[in-house]
């Protein structure tokens, strides 16, 4: 009878109770009647995406239909239309969404989030840098995450290091190089201000970063990409420089997506779990629309997930000089 509560979005039940209920039907793997479901009607939930040749897109969706699916809701991935949003987001709400998850830019964007609050939908900030106690949200601590990555190739000797900036758009991207300048200032190191180079989060800035980075002998030991689409684009140019990899030149990465693994060597990286993210943004909103229907107030939902260092073959210690 609990289960079935919590399921089907009863009110008289507890949040440390709703809680420990998805937790078991996360691990069980349970699967609800789709009929039984469709009789209480399923949250309507947009995906939203921005970029759709991003390396994270395929663990951002798989994610969240493992959720969907896990909790009967509907979901409908879309990408986002820029740089001017709200007619497109009109027509979702005209769709008849219940709820919303953006990712950057537009989990920064108040027009955005005051746009669907007037219009009562559901939304939340996924991946932000910037969080706000009045918006749910699904976050890593990115600052942290870069610390983590610069204090690496620090240990392994590096003092000459090029980073390779993201989306300014982006606030995570903000937050990757403060965290890159706070551990090259707490080592006593001056970021030289040509070894810190523009990157929109693709593989096609990266190889231009790497460009500017790499050509002619004045270059770094070490390149810390803000992801792993533009570390790989660095890769790439090095190779075709005619560089070892780590024996000329290290290079790391920033969200351990599938293309991590795919290059040669193996990228160092920072592992940013978005598959299980995506999941609990979905966990989040159905919770909200449940709440909503029966009568209650929707509460701001934050959760901090883990990050973690992935020591591959493409670091090592600087060669010698």
């Amino acid at each position: 009878m609990t289960v079935s509560r919590v399921i089907n979005g009863h009110k008289y039940v507890s949040d440390s109770t709703r809680e420990n209920v998805y937790r078991a039907i996360k691990d069980l793997g349970f699967s609800p009647n789709a009929a039984a479901r469709n009789i209480h009607g399923g949250a309507r939930i947009a995906l939203i995406y921005t970029n759709p040749s991003s390396s994270n897109l395929a663990n951002y969706l798989m994610g969240a239909f493992r959720q969907g699916a896990i909790g009967g809701c509907q979901l409908h991935a879309e990408q986002a239309v820029l740089p001017d949003p709200l007619e497109w987001l009109r027509k979702l709400v005209s769709a008849g969404f219940d709820a919303v998850i953006l990712p950057p830019p537009l989990c920064d964007s108040d027009a955005v989030f005051g746009f669907l609050e007037r219009k009562a939908v559901q939304a939340l900030s996924f991946a932000t840098a910037e969080l706000r106690p009045d918006r749910s949200a699904v976050i890593i601590n990115d600052f942290d995450g870069a610390r983590m990555m610069t204090d690496h190739l620090l240990e392994l000797g590096h003092r000459d290091i090029g980073f390779v900036q993201g989306d300014p758009a982006h606030s995570p991207a903000k937050r990757r190089e403060a965290g890159f300048r706070q551990s090259m200032a707490d080592a006593g190191l001056q970021v030289d201000p040509d070894r810190v180079v523009p990157g929109y989060f693709t593989y096609r800035s990266g190889m231009e970063a790497a460009r500017q980075l790499l050509v002619g002998e004045n270059r770094p030991t070490a390149v810390f990409a803000a992801n792993d689409d533009m570390a790989a684009a660095v890769a790439a140019v090095a190779h075709g420089l005619g560089l070892s990899i780590p024996g000329d030149l290290s290079i790391a990465g920033f969200d351990d997506t599938p293309v991590a693994t795919t290059v040669w060597p193996e990228l160092t990286t920072i592992r940013q779990p978005i598959a299980d993210m995506a999941s609990a943004a979905v966990e989040i909103m159905m919770d909200a629309v449940r709440r909503v229907r029966v009568g209650e107030a929707s509460k701001p939902q934050h959760r901090l997930m883990p990050l973690s260092l992935v020591k591959r073959a493409s670091t090592a210690a600087p060669p010698r000089r």
